[in-house]
């Protein structure tokens, strides 16, 4: 554009070059003379783009001090009482118990029965480009600070730290004896003139620096929000709630009884959470630990601009800091050169027991797909996946296979959610890998993880009514059970059939019925 603008004032320039050239016979004042010109088309050129920028920047500043002004005004009166839908129970499903092969099957060569089409399918969690996060409404530029003032606060072994006014607006701290909608109002607009920009810069850049998803962004917020207000109060409530939805998220506020509460919106049907429903989003209202979530309350249903719901997807490893737990080896009975030390990052499990477990949709099998998807941490990656892979170094598909299966199988414990804690819990990767017990579920997730992480093969969770099993799509010839999706065969292997190879289906399984999740 700035060429083509220089083009055109050169053009409406040329008979002034003209007459110049004619007045000088001199070719050095001839030189500095078109040099002169040139500069002043330059000059001309940024001046226009700067003032469209300055003129670009009002009009975001603009736009965005009116959707909180119109959000504050609604604040006042946009209240009506509302029942809370009904809570959705974790599933339960039928307990099945592990499997042991007899040892004289195991070497045994593997059945070669016909395809078995499965029609019920998940789809993978992406098939295209991940969506990018939530944004504000509009760019949000950096404010002069004259005071760096810095709230510091942990989250998760971070060592958060983020520029702030050193004195809190009064119509914040007011909100914890007054959740009226005039005194929310006033807060909001008080947050809102500009002097807390740069702390929604800096959330965003701990987002970014942080690999924080959506679920772990909420809570950072809030860990901020309670430092800076001196606890968890209607304040901290309040100001969490405004950085959350300036940073693009949607969220709503409810009250009840003089306290307040903020509901986060989402596609996603989050388990045993208290939820609200508006135009075809779930709002889940968002408690400490140990509080109850109330089920009726006067909500404010009026939407910030431009807001997008929470996903609860995980589609990057988390960077937290690094805090690893002790040595854990882990050892194959049948392979047993396959003794692999692990550790974990505590931080990312301390995280991962805050997960909320949903499902998308009416899917109930998506909720596993959430869990398989989730890239294994760094120190994972860069510590145990060289174990693994010297392990399977210049071993045959069906070999490698093989003995990260057995690994499985055989170097970790069996136990029931139930006995263990107390419900269905189901595992990211780095949990097996960390606690001393795991279920068929925790076992297929890890086995598809490393399958797809170290053979680069393309895998299935396998959904048994009360049981998980595998599937993988090797691209060498491998014989056994194998079930069919389109044009792909996917060879059933299962971590809980114990000693069990590939192509072994548990006894009592039938792959007619199986339903089944793509990880991707």
């Amino acid at each position: 554009m700035t060429k083509q603008y220089v083009d055109y004032v050169r053009n409406k320039d040329k008979g002034k070059k003209d007459l110049a050239q004619k007045g000088s016979s001199d070719p050095a004042t001839v030189t500095r003379q078109q040099n002169g010109v040139e500069d002043t088309i330059r000059n001309n050129a940024f001046d226009e783009y700067n003032k469209f920028k300055q003129e670009a920047k009002d009009e975001y500043v603009d736009f965005r001090r009116q959707c909180n002004e119109k959000y504050a005004e609604f604040l006042k009166e946009a209240w009506k009482s509302y029942q809370a839908g009904p809570i959705i129970p974790k599933p339960k499903d039928e307990t099945v118990p592990p499997v042991v092969m007899p040892k004289e099957d195991e070497d045994k060569p593997a059945p070669k029965p016909k395809p078995v089409p499965i029609d019920t399918v998940v789809p993978p969690v992406i098939k295209e480009e991940p969506k990018p996060q939530p944004k504000p409404v509009a760019p949000i530029y950096e404010q002069p600070q004259p005071v760096d003032n810095r709230l510091q606060f942990a989250f998760f072994g971070i060592d958060g730290r983020v520029r702030i006014p050193e004195q809190m607006p009064t119509a914040l701290s007011a909100v914890n004896s007054d959740v009226s909608g005039d005194a929310l109002s006033k807060a909001w607009k008080a947050l809102s003139g500009g002097g807390y920009d740069n702390l929604i810069r800096d959330c965003l850049a701990m987002r970014i620096q942080y690999n924080l998803c959506d679920w772990a962004y909420l809570l950072m917020v809030r860990s901020l929000a309670e430092r800076y207000c001196g606890g968890w109060n209607n304040a901290a409530t309040f100001f969490s709630s405004w950085i959350y939805c300036q940073t693009g998220y949607q969220m709503k506020f409810g009250e009840t009884g003089g306290k307040l509460y903020m509901m986060m919106g989402t596609n996603h049907t989050v388990y045993d959470l208290v939820g609200y429903r508006f135009d075809n989003y779930h709002y889940y209202v968002i408690v400490n630990k140990g509080e109850t979530a109330p089920t009726s309350m006067n909500i404010c249903d009026a939407d910030f601009e431009e807001q997008q719901p929470m996903s609860l997807w995980i589609p990057k490893a988390q960077k937290f800091p690094e805090n690893l737990s002790e040595l854990r080896t882990i050892k194959s009975s049948r392979y047993p050169e396959a003794a692999i030390t692990v550790q974990v990052n505590k931080n990312l499990i301390d995280f991962y027991n805050t997960y909320p477990t949903s499902m998308v949709g009416d899917n109930l099998c998506s909720r596993w797909a959430m869990y398989a998807n989730t890239p294994m941490a760094s120190n994972v990656v860069e510590n145990t996946y060289p174990q693994l892979r010297k392990k399977i170094a210049g071993k045959s598909q069906l070999d490698a296979a093989n003995i990260i299966l057995n690994w499985i199988q055989t170097g970790m414990k069996y136990e029931y959610d139930d006995k263990v804690w107390g419900g269905d819990r189901a595992f990211f990767p780095e949990e097996t890998l960390y606690y001393p017990y795991c279920d068929c579920e925790d076992r297929a997730i890890l086995y598809t993880r490393l399958i797809h992480d170290l053979l680069g093969l393309k895998c299935l969770l396998v959904f048994y009514p009360g049981h998980l099993a595998a599937a993988v799509n090797f691209t060498d010839n491998v014989e056994g059970d194998w079930i069919s999706i389109g044009n792909g065969k996917y060879i059933i292997t299962d971590p809980t059939y114990i000693g069990a190879a590939v192509g072994r289906t548990m006894p009592g399984m039938d792959n007619k019925t199986a339903k089944v999740i793509v990880v991707e």
